[in-house]
């Protein structure tokens, strides 16, 4: 899939972007770079090819080295709440803006 620069064109207009024409050029070539990635993998056969859950699965036995979850900041929840305009039971309360 090549783009060209009628497609950049219209993708900065849809994202609120002004492109100047070297960027314009620049971001056509970054983008036909990807999509002939894109079909350069598409094109290797998958066949029998089972999915992974986690790229350490075909590691084996590695130690992930990971930290621990361990809360490490006090609960401060009173002190960010003094603001606010409405609390209760330490919840924040938000008018409704849903119908």
């Amino acid at each position: 899939m090549a783009l060209n620069t009628l497609d950049i064109a219209r993708v900065a207009n849809l994202a609120r972007l002004e492109l100047r024409p070297d960027e314009t050029e620049r971001i056509l070539g970054q983008l036909n770079g990807f999509f002939a990635l894109v079909d350069k993998m598409d094109a290797v056969n998958t066949d029998g090819v089972e999915p992974l859950a986690h790229p350490a699965e075909i590691l084996g036995d590695v130690a992930l080295r990971l930290r621990d979850d361990i809360a490490n900041e006090p609960n401060q929840r009173e002190a960010s709440q003094v603001s606010a305009p409405a609390v209760e039971r330490g919840l924040f309360l938000v008018p409704k803006v849903i119908e």
